[in-house]
């Protein structure tokens, strides 16, 4: 095959003629005409004036350009005036609180002690100064030669025979009653020796013979 031809002067001028009315030539073997797609408006970023140098490299995804301009800082926030000078208020007061301590030691109860028997009762009340000192003065003998307590015992006797035996028990009962009160209420050495004489003494009123009389109603 020989080398194709250029086209001449007249074939170019129809050919711009074709195309500025967007026709295609038949049998024509120039490629496709097509409707370009718009584009797009290219919104620039920086205008580098003439002469000025080229940064060093494209910034990093998320990295501002250095040629941006950073923005300005925020306006500071208003803050509230200060209020109108007022009455001023009670000064603050200090308050002390004091806590008081108690503190109790106690120790554990002794074990209590078992109550006294009756004889410890009876020996506790026997066995006192006063006691003792009673017995004594109506046991001694320092009434010409007799103790308070044979003078006693021989007069209750002696009221079996003058007036009869159950006046001698009565006399003896009533004597030993009323020594036994006076010494319950005072207590004191006088009548605590009225009591012992008075005591003892009754026994001189007994006579064996007493049960049988009582019994039987015999007298000797």
């Amino acid at each position: 095959m020989g080398a194709q031809q250029l086209p001449e002067g007249d074939e170019l001028r129809a050919r711009a003629y074709l195309r500025a009315l967007h026709a295609r030539p038949l049998g024509h073997q120039e490629p496709t005409m097509s409707i370009p797609a718009p584009r797009r408006p290219v919104t620039p970023t920086r205008v580098i004036p003439a002469g000025a140098p080229l940064p060093a490299r494209a910034p990093e995804p998320g990295e501002a350009p250095p040629w941006r301009t950073p923005p300005p800082p925020p306006p500071p926030i208003p803050t509230d005036p200060d209020p109108l000078p007022g009455p001023r208020g009670p000064e603050p007061r200090t308050v002390e609180v004091r806590h008081v301590h108690e503190i109790l030691l106690t120790s554990p109860d002794p074990d209590p002690k078992p109550d006294p028997r009756w004889w410890e009762h009876a020996w506790e009340a026997l066995v006192t100064w006063r006691m003792v000192a009673a017995i004594l003065a109506a046991l001694l003998p320092w009434t010409n030669g007799r103790s308070p307590v044979g003078i006693w015992a021989h007069t209750v006797h002696q009221a079996r025979t003058e007036a009869s035996i159950g006046a001698a028990y009565v006399i003896a009962g009533v004597a030993l009653t009323a020594a036994w009160a006076l010494d319950r209420r005072t207590g004191r050495a006088v009548p605590r020796f009225l009591f012992v004489t008075a005591l003892l003494g009754a026994l001189g009123v007994l006579d064996w013979f007493d049960p049988i009389l009582v019994q039987t109603g015999v007298h000797r």
